[in-house]
């Protein structure tokens, strides 16, 4: 195949045209007849080649390579040369089997016909019927894209109209902002003045309604709701002293249980006021009293609807037990307080204020958490279901001493009450005949025996001999010198103690004593006598 490159034409200005396939250098000036033997003339002068002839046939000037075929070209049919113009090329006869190569040009030889005449281009036929393939095979330059879009100038009413869009959603959105701006200062303030000022308008707090008063019997509030009438507090003044106490009533005839030193400072000629629950008050008089048991009897007169409150009995107590105390502490009358009970026959002395020993009480006593306070003295210690199972006396000072409640130290929680059964019949003997009795062994003791146990004294008071001739110790065998070390199996510490357990008996009640004699354990059964108390 030969290299045959395409010649460019002039054009009608005088410049030279574009060359007729890009990468192609121009041909020679002689170029074969068109079809039909008609030859098309050119200019005398052909230009100048602008690549010199390639001898070594090197792409893209000579033949295509042997790694791609070469690239079909067609002729610019829409887009001619500036100032060509473009005719029909006429029939051209069938070439020869091997004409040139694809992509190559038939340039018209040089004819008799005027130089001005127009030349055209025919494309040879590829050098097969085999379709090339391959990218060049869509390869055209001067093809349009298909897919190709025209630039478009946007509408300017349209353009603004968007414009205006995005300017009111800005504007929009700055007036919601600000309004929810407004709006969380406006309630902040709003919210601090109702924190500060409580609110606007009325306030209505919510309640419950009305409910019924009635309670439990066996309730703390049922208890003191059946109590409460038979409490009273007791208002005592005589030489040159005056006390609050409480007592309760009882029977229907006017007759107060309450403590000996809460009565104490009225004497013989003291006055002795009795204010009920209800605020009704009334005078009352002693009807008799005992510094020894630490119990005294007041009757108030003229005075209708009383209610007794029921006794209990304290040898049913167990420690443990929940008891209610009611008096009046620090004359707050009617006060109510609740416990248990937290040692069954504890004994204390109380009271010893004169300092000759005779206003001193000796108790085996119910010990209760109940907080009882000065004023609380002869009130009830009730148990669950209501009934007196004490009379509370005393309490544990918090400097350590046991005075009577009627001091001016409060409750540690060391409260210390009479059981009713010995307060039942001490109150049944003041009544009856102003006086108690207490039971006696008969025997002196030694307060001064620091040892184990009660030791009987080897000289007698007021000159008399230590054990009573014909009394109860004397007739079971007890001598001076002897310590008694239990009572009814139970042991005792001091003579304090044998005291106490003494006077929890009544006279005539039996005794049995365990003592030591000589380093020898003897024991002694006897009948508690009797004495009249002061």
């Amino acid at each position: 195949m030969s290299d045959v490159p395409s010649t460019g034409v002039p054009a009608p200005d005088g410049e030279p045209s574009a060359p007729a396939a890009a990468g192609h250098a121009p041909t020679a000036p002689a170029t074969p007849a068109l079809g039909g033997g008609a030859m098309a003339s050119v200019s005398a002068e052909a230009p100048k080649p602008l690549h010199d002839p390639d001898p070594y046939s090197t792409p893209p000037y000579g033949e295509p390579g042997p790694w791609a075929p070469a690239p079909p070209v067609q002729h610019p049919a829409t887009t001619p040369a500036h100032g060509m113009a473009v005719v029909a090329p006429p029939t051209a006869p069938e070439g020869p089997p091997h004409g040139p190569a694809a992509g190559q040009h038939r340039v018209p030889a040089q004819a008799d016909a005027p130089a001005t005449a127009p030349v055209t281009f025919e494309t040879a036929p590829p050098a097969s019927d085999t379709p090339v393939s391959g990218p060049w095979a869509r390869y055209d330059p001067w093809a349009v894209a298909e897919t190709a879009v025209p630039l478009q100038q946007a509408d300017p009413a349209e353009w603004q109209a968007g414009r205006r869009r995005r300017r009111r959603r800005r504007t929009l959105l700055g007036i919601a902002l600000l309004i929810a701006l407004v709006s969380g200062v406006a309630g902040g303030v709003v919210g601090v003045q109702l924190e500060r000022n409580g609110g606007v308008g009325t306030v209505e707090l919510p309640q419950a309604g009305v409910e019924s008063p009635d309670r439990d019997p066996d309730s703390v509030a049922g208890i003191a709701a059946q109590a409460l009438p038979s409490v009273v507090t007791l208002h005592v003044s005589g030489g040159g002293s005056a006390g609050t106490g409480t007592g309760f009533v009882l029977d229907r005839r006017g007759h107060i249980l309450t403590n000996d030193h809460v009565v104490g400072s009225a004497g013989d000629n003291g006055d002795i006021t009795v204010t009920f629950n209800s605020g009704d008050t009334a005078e009352a008089t002693v009807v008799g009293r005992d510094s020894g048991y630490d119990l005294a009897v007041v009757r108030v007169k003229g005075v209708r609807g009383l209610s007794p409150l029921p006794l209990g009995n304290s040898d049913n107590v167990q420690v443990g037990d929940p008891v209610v105390a009611i008096g009046a502490p620090f004359d707050l009358a009617g006060t109510v307080t609740s416990g248990i009970i937290s040692a069954r026959e504890r004994p204390i002395t109380a009271g010893g204020e004169k300092g000759d020993g005779s206003d001193v009480s000796y108790v085996d006593a119910l010990q209760t958490d109940a907080p009882i306070n000065p004023g609380n003295s002869g009130g009830p210690l009730l148990d669950t279901k209501g009934r007196v199972i004490g009379i509370n006396s005393a309490i544990r000072s918090a400097d350590g001493g046991l005075v009577p409640d009627g001091g001016q130290s409060g409750s540690i929680g060391l409260g210390f009450a009479i059981p009713i059964n010995q307060g039942k019949r001490v109150a049944e003997e003041l009544i009856n005949t102003g006086k108690a009795t207490h039971p006696v062994i008969g025997i002196t003791l030694d307060m001064d025996y620091s040892g184990d146990g009660a030791r009987v004294a080897t000289e007698g008071s007021d000159g008399g001999p230590p054990v009573s001739t014909g009394g109860p110790g004397a007739d079971a065998g007890i001598r001076p010198g002897d310590v008694i070390t239990e009572v009814d199996g139970r042991p005792v510490h001091s003579g304090e103690e044998l005291i106490v357990k003494t006077r929890a008996h009544r006279p005539g009640d039996r005794l049995e004593l365990t003592l030591e004699r000589g380093g020898e354990e003897r024991k002694v059964s006897l009948v508690l006598g009797s004495s009249d108390g002061g």
